[in-house]
């Protein structure tokens, strides 16, 4: 009988560790999900479903390089990842393709309910039809779908806007320290890593967010991290998150070219020490706001007939020329055709032997067509430019030799160079950015030994920076202007700088802002 008893016990006592070693092993369920975009509204162009290239199930971990299958991030939880959907920085998205993204992004939430935290991953800079704040809107709905308790830690770009709502929701919510962003994936682990540990912790919510408005609207071509301000104004951003009782925090420079109210700059900090919280997104305001006066345009500026006269002057290459006012990387429609219509009319690029320049790019489908019928070594002409965007000049009838033909490129689809005089323009089927040096030299095109290379884009990306022999960026129109007066908001709120220089100076002290489940 002694035997039998000291058996069932023994069994009893392993059942027990053994249910209590699995409880004390099991991995916390995370779920991903988010969507990406920057829409300027001052854009007469909209971005349809088609716009966002949706990336579902385990197709979402490629977004993530730690992310793999052996890296220690993946073993720390049970993945359920949703549908992530990025696209190019464009017009307003259309109500339709919101709603039927938002719409399967629940659904599949749903099918593997419940989570313990979410990796809610967004650029912060959405416009949608009929919507102000599509972010806080998708992040609310969010909610309905997994409950509040339910920890959140959000990622965004620091040119989004981090509105209240959008705030309330989330746990945790950081941004990139960097612009341009060399810092994007880092800045993204960073989030998930606050995530897991405070999951494994059993800490869970922070007990206190810190969110700061700051009443500053500056493009960020004014306000990159490579030079002054922005540089000791973002080094100042780690130092405050490690303080004690401080878990993260960060400065959102808030998206210029979209007329909405929480178009803004916001600083926040969250923790679970009240004090430390809130002087840590405080001063980060008060710094930011004390040196609003010292932000300059990342390089020089110029009007387009200046940047092109001492661009043909100048007598090393590459010398880059930023065409800024329609950056498809910003929002712009990407087929404003002025600036390549005035480049057209200079003289001394109407020879073979002129200055060499490349032009990248202006969409211009039908010429696309008939480059194609006609092959490399033909002669063409066509429309291209306008199509979306014409406020600012008609399309531009092009003609000349083609030189290259690329298909299925996942932005563009296809691109084919023409030569016009000593200029090669890119035209492509759809809008597409050119940021990297394969871009060109995969048309055949070279712009290390190209007197005048002409780009679509704000500040410079990383490898058009390091080639550059020098630089202009050229104040031109488009949906993006860098000239903010020009672009007559409406709706932000007033007073704002440097569109109110005079303002009085605003109340810079922490808001706190509850949690989802209070």
């Amino acid at each position: 009988m002694k035997r039998i008893l000291f058996g069932l016990l023994t069994a009893t006592l392993i059942f027990t560790l053994g249910c209590k070693t699995k409880k004390e092993n099991k991995l916390p369920r995370v779920a991903i999900c988010g969507l990406a975009i920057e829409s300027s509204t001052f854009s007469p162009a909209q971005s349809g479903i088609e716009a966002f290239q949706a990336r579902r199930g385990d197709e979402i971990f490629t977004y993530y390089p730690f992310m793999d299958d052996t890296a220690a991030t993946r073993a720390r939880a049970q993945w359920f990842p949703a549908l992530r959907g990025h696209a190019l920085p464009g017009g307003i998205v259309t109500r339709d393709a919101y709603e039927t993204l938002v719409g399967e992004t629940l659904n599949r939430l749903k099918e593997n309910l419940p989570y313990d935290g979410l990796f809610f991953d967004i650029h912060g800079a959405m416009s949608v039809v009929g919507l102000d704040d599509p972010e806080g809107d998708l992040i609310q709905r969010v909610r309905e779908v997994i409950g509040n308790d339910v920890l959140i830690s959000t990622s965004m770009d620091l040119h989004g806007n981090v509105s209240e709502r959008l705030a309330h929701y989330s746990d945790m919510i950081t941004c990139y320290r960097m612009a341009p962003h060399e810092d994007a994936v880092e800045s993204k682990k960073r989030a998930l890593t606050n995530l897991l540990d405070r999951l494994e912790s059993g800490k869970g919510k922070p007990k206190f967010k810190a969110w700061v408005p700051v009443p500053i609207l500056l493009p960020g071509e004014k306000t990159s991290t490579r030079i002054e301000p922005g540089k000791s104004l973002y080094a100042k951003v780690a130092p405050a998150a490690e303080r004690e009782g401080v878990i993260d925090a960060a400065i959102w420079v808030g998206y210029a070219w979209a007329d909405e109210p929480r178009n803004h700059a916001v600083t926040m900090a969250y923790g679970d020490d009240k004090e430390a919280v809130a002087q840590a997104a405080e001063e980060l305001a008060e710094c930011f706001w004390n040196v609003r006066n010292e932000f300059e345009f990342v390089a020089p500026v110029a009007t387009l007939d200046e940047c092109l006269d001492k661009a043909i002057a100048f007598n090393d290459k590459p010398f880059i020329i930023s065409d800024m006012g329609d950056n498809p990387t910003a929002g712009g429609a990407g087929d404003v055709s002025w600036t390549l219509n005035e480049i057209l009319k200079r003289e001394a690029f109407r020879k073979e032997n002129g200055p060499s320049v490349i032009y990248a790019s202006i969409p211009g489908p039908d010429l696309v067509t008939k480059a194609i019928e006609a092959g490399i070594g033909a002669k063409v002409s066509g429309m291209v430019g306008a199509v979306v965007d014409n406020r600012y000049a008609p399309p531009v009838k092009l003609s000349g030799r083609v030189e290259a033909i690329k298909h299925g490129d996942r932005h563009a689809e296809t691109e084919v160079v023409i030569r016009t005089g000593s200029i090669d323009v890119i035209v492509t089927k759809k809008r597409k950015p050119y940021h990297h040096e394969t871009d060109f030299t995969d048309l055949g095109l070279y712009p290390r030994e190209t007197d005048i290379v002409v780009v679509k884009i704000g500040y410079l990306v990383p490898e058009l920076y390091n080639m550059r022999a020098d630089w202009l960026m050229a104040l031109t129109p488009g949906g993006v202007d860098q000239n903010l007066e020009r672009l007559g908001y409406k709706r932000i709120k007033r007073p704002m700088f440097p569109l109110d220089k005079n303002m009085a100076d605003p109340d810079l002290s922490a808001r706190f802002i509850p949690l989802a489940n209070e």
